[in-house]
């Protein structure tokens, strides 16, 4: 057995930082909304009334602002990743473009103090999805390239370990910093919104704090910068490039485990329970991924990729529909912790898979089909939740089954491991 890594101290210092700004972003989603919901806002003249989008009349609601905000920040980050990778790798530099991401998402976090207005609002929710595109392609592309490919598996463990962390605590922080508004700063009286968004603004100054001091650029070959980097669809032998194929399979799998979050209330009045028991449903997955992401990842060093990838997919599966046919809460615990240890014998490895597979230079454009795969599976997986749950409670759990049946598929005949004597994969472009 091969002994346990030693700690790098730039890829610990990549972890802190991106938990940082994770709790940051996770203080948003819990805020936002009840901050639109406020008086705080004005709204658009047209809400309460109705308006015809192609012919279907669509009532523009609170809740419908609310969405618009949340999922503009997924679908401009998502979206936006394989860019913003692809220009890191042609410039061949990675810290100026993960500080730019930074300053982003802290400009948007400050324009929330400044702008009341609904519509400057989902403008600065816009500008922090633009910034994330920027950050977390080229924080993941960081750790791989400081990473050795022996340790890739735990580096990664590592990082979305703390990043977890930060995504868990920021809500919880951000109800308590809401509802003990106001405060008096500095002789001056500030609202519970306002400083739950001093504290977005100072975790993102404080990540790019930590990048500038203690991160620099890895050293590369002059002449791996601005080659060819376009994302191959298909495989060297037929059928699909393997990181494309997991790329695919991370949207199936970001997709079963977001159509939770929007159910809240159909869940209590099912399971008979209250807001807390469901907070504790919700946090059983980002517990599981917190417990288990570094001793997966450290495994897939030992042991492969693969194997985890399959086992982690086979969980998905049963755990992602039974929580759409359990009827006790003590049930949906359970299903939804153990889907949160599939999904961390998923991405974890994915990554380091991936990893293994970028051509030297590469790394952004090759992982940000995975960091793109999960940003865009948790938008359209809580999208569609909403639809899908008017036809039956149990139907928007038996479409992400299927969906992550899609992914085993994918994983088990699509998705190889490159030779272990290889260092450098096969070109990313075609």
């Amino acid at each position: 057995m091969r002994e346990s890594p030693l700690l790098d101290p730039r890829i610990f210092s990549l972890a802190i930082a991106r938990m940082v700004s994770a709790l940051a972003n996770s203080f948003l989603v819990v805020v936002l909304p009840l901050y639109i919901g406020s008086q705080a806002v004005r709204l658009p003249a047209l809400t309460g009334s109705a308006v015809s989008v192609l012919g279907v009349r669509i009532a523009v609601s609170v809740e419908l602002l609310i969405a618009i905000v949340l999922s503009l920040f997924g679908f401009l980050n998502s979206l936006s990743q394989p860019l913003t990778g692809s220009l890191s790798d042609r410039t061949g530099r990675r810290k100026p473009f993960l500080l730019f991401g930074l300053a982003l998402v802290a400009s948007g976090s400050a324009g929330y103090l400044i702008f009341t207005d609904y519509l400057l609002v989902l403008a600065m929710r816009g500008l922090q999805g633009i910034g994330a595109a920027f950050s977390i392609p080229i924080s993941v592309a960081l750790v791989n390239e400081l990473s050795d490919p022996e340790e890739r598996g735990n580096n990664f463990g590592l990082f979305n370990t703390f990043r977890l962390l930060g995504f868990g605590v920021g809500p919880l922080v951000a109800g308590v910093v809401v509802a003990g508004g106001p405060y008096v700063l500095t002789g001056r009286s500030i609202s519970g919104f306002d400083a739950a968004f001093l504290v977005a603004v100072v975790g993102a100054a404080v990540s790019f704090a930590l990048i500038t001091l203690l991160i620099s650029d890895p050293e590369r070959a002059e002449e791996t910068a601005g080659e060819d980097i376009s994302i191959r669809v298909r495989g060297e032998h037929g059928g699909l490039d393997p990181v494309f194929a997991l790329g695919v399979a991370t949207i199936v799998m970001a997709l079963s485990i977001a159509i939770y979050a929007p159910l809240a209330n159909v869940i209590n009045e099912r399971l008979n329970q209250g807001s807390f028991l469901y907070s504790i449903q919700f946090g059983a997955t980002v517990l599981a991924n917190v417990l288990f992401q570094l001793p997966l990842g450290r495994l897939s060093d030992t042991y492969g990729r693969r194997p985890f990838l399959i086992g982690g997919f086979i969980l998905l599966l049963p755990t992602t529909l039974a929580q759409g046919l359990v009827t006790s809460s003590t049930g949906m615990i359970v299903a939804r912790f153990l889907q949160g240890v599939a999904v961390a014998a998923v991405f974890a490895p994915s990554l380091a898979l991936a990893g293994d597979l970028a051509r030297e230079g590469a790394s952004g454009s090759t992982l940000s089909l995975l960091t793109m795969g999960f940003g865009l599976g948790i938008a359209v997986g809580t999208l569609l939740s909403g639809v899908l749950v008017s036809f039956g409670f149990v139907v928007p759990f038996i479409v992400a089954t299927a969906g992550g049946a899609i992914g085993l598929v994918l994983v088990i005949t699509q998705v190889v491991e490159p030779d272990s004597d290889e260092t450098v994969a096969a070109p990313a472009g075609d």
